[in-house]
């Protein structure tokens, strides 16, 4: 059995927000009990993380080693087209990952105690993000 879905979101500019729960709906919905659930973000400046869901310093802290590895408007950038941040993003992105494999049991998430789905905003600005959720089982 496989269901797919795809999820809209809207960011508030750099940051990450949780979509545990969006995702587990699908899942829910699948009728899938047990298998594999495949996330993936449409976006070349966007990505997903799997992290601590407790507190909220960790994601914080993440931003700040991502502006030390890839900081806005580097001299060295060629591609600036959508702003100072553009390339630092796609940076960001690359560094990251664009989609996650994570198991199914009991027609949920199996995940960690202090583990959550996060989609991860690396543009400075508001934008819309589209995420395909595939569930197999």
């Amino acid at each position: 059995m496989v269901t797919q879905r795809q999820l809209e979101f809207t960011t508030d500019g750099r940051g990450s927000r949780d979509i545990t729960d969006d995702v587990d709906a699908v899942i829910r919905s699948s009728g899938v009990v047990c298998g594999i659930t495949n996330v993936c973000v449409q976006h070349t400046s966007a990505s997903l993380m799997v992290t601590e869901n407790a507190d909220p310093d960790v994601r914080r802290d993440l931003e700040t080693v991502f502006t030390r590895l890839a900081p806005d408007g580097d001299p060295a950038y060629r591609h600036d087209l959508e702003g100072d941040d553009d390339m630092a993003a796609h940076a960001r992105c690359v560094l990251s990952d664009v989609s996650l494999t994570l198991p199914v049991a009991d027609g949920r998430l199996l995940l960690g105690t202090w583990q959550g789905v996060f989609l991860w905003e690396h543009r400075s600005h508001r934008q819309h993000r589209r995420v395909v959720v595939t569930v197999i089982g």
